[in-house]
């Protein structure tokens, strides 16, 4: 028996998982009387050996575990050596060239949407250049980070926010700092070329940031790449973070209300939002967030839908610090929660955050929202009127 705890001690701390027969040796009360034993085989290996997984993102993932294993990875490690062919792989492409590979590697590729072959071909890009940047809005250390994710032609959008929500500056005895998410519109996508209104945009408010990569749905978890790679940077020093879409209504001062009341602990690794649990890939070709079986396999982790989220600075630099060992995938907030469970952790849910939306009998009561965090979707109009009515101080909803 002590010689087979060793077999299993060692097993544990090699993950030799292949051609390992373990032995078990069990002993039963008439046995124990005449001190004999009896050694029992189990009828099939114990441990398979590793192969790939059908669906491509679970592959990739499956690739990233055991690249980033700590023990197969330790130095001057030999357990490495016995792996699969098929795990000898590249896992970044700094240059962003697209990735032909993935049209053999998928079977079904040449069936597939254009949008779903167009991330397959760039998966593995983690790096853009940026054509925008405001490397000195930070500079202050914000309470709050409010980064807000929009297209190029949202210019009615970004103003309204601006002009209510996202205002910048000292709100309620806290100094806040807003920010534009951008792509690059083209093109391809029959866009007309508003660099010259950017850049106007950009020197009038000195609050856009851009990044030279087609800015599609697909492609909404670079952008949150990009932004925690910019705020690694430019912004290390805000407490908070605010990350959500240019077409919801924020109320502001509640945020801050509710950041003041958590404990230091609290705060630490917040992250809240409204949160969507035993989900999955939708599998109807029709809806927008369509995902086939080639692709993806496998349940959601919980995750903060992506219209809008709340969470600390701290946990910021975490969530960057594992996004190289997450696959990526082209639904951003399901991303996020597939980095969060990699730490660890789960978003909470708050019942202030309405990303869809209130009952329609409240969405012309000023009292509707006084209490809520956020709600969408909402129009550049709806935001001004909304924040005109939180502003007012005679407003009484006793």
């Amino acid at each position: 028996m002590h010689g087979c705890r060793k077999k299993l001690k060692y097993f544990w701390m090699s993950l030799m998982t292949v051609f390992i027969i373990i032995v078990v040796v069990s002993r039963n009360p008439d046995q124990e009387k005449n001190s004999k034993s009896k050694v029992l085989y189990p009828s099939a290996t114990f441990w398979k050996s590793l192969t790939p997984h059908q669906a491509f993102w679970n592959q990739q993932q499956q690739i990233l575990d055991l690249h980033n294993n700590p023990i197969l990875n330790r130095p001057n490690s030999t357990l490495s050596d016995g792996l699969p062919a098929w795990l000898n792989n590249t896992f970044v492409n700094e240059s962003c060239e697209p990735d032909f590979r993935v049209m053999t590697q998928v079977k079904d590729f040449s069936s597939l949407p254009d949008r779903f072959k167009d991330f397959l071909l760039y998966m593995r890009c983690r790096s853009y250049p940026m054509i925008v940047d405001q490397p000195d809005i930070c500079r202050d250390q914000p309470f709050l980070l409010l980064a807000i994710k929009s297209l190029t032609p949202h210019f009615d959008r970004r103003q309204a926010i601006r002009e209510s929500w996202g205002q910048a500056g000292l709100i309620a005895n806290k100094t806040v700092v807003t920010i534009f998410l951008l792509g690059n519109t083209t093109a391809v996508d029959n866009f007309p070329d508003l660099s010259h209104m950017i850049r106007f945009e950009s020197f009038r408010h000195r609050d856009i940031l851009q990044w030279d990569y087609r800015d599609s749905f697909f492609n909404l978890t670079m952008k949150e790449l990009l932004f925690l790679e910019w705020f690694n940077t430019r912004c290390p020093g805000a407490n908070f973070i605010f990350k959500g879409d240019d077409d919801v209504f924020v109320n502001t001062l509640q945020i801050i209300d509710f950041l003041n009341s958590l404990s230091p602990a609290k705060a630490q690794d917040l992250f809240v939002g409204d949160v969507i649990t035993n989900a999955g890939p939708h599998r109807d070709k029709k809806v927008k967030y369509f995902i086939p079986n080639t692709m993806y396999e496998g349940p959601y982790p919980p995750y903060a839908g992506g219209g809008g989220y709340l969470y600390s600075g701290h946990l910021a630099k975490r969530i960057h610090s594992v996004t190289r060992q997450v696959a990526l995938y082209p639904i951003d907030d399901v991303y996020t929660g597939m980095c969060l469970r990699k730490l660890g952790l789960a978003p909470e849910k708050h019942k202030a955050f309405r990303t869809f939306d209130i009952e329609e009998k409240f969405r012309n009561n000023p009292c509707a929202y006084k209490s809520l965090m956020l709600v969408h979707p909402r129009t550049p109009q709806d935001m001004i009127r909304i924040w005109a009515w939180l502003s007012n101080p005679d407003l009484n909803c006793q």
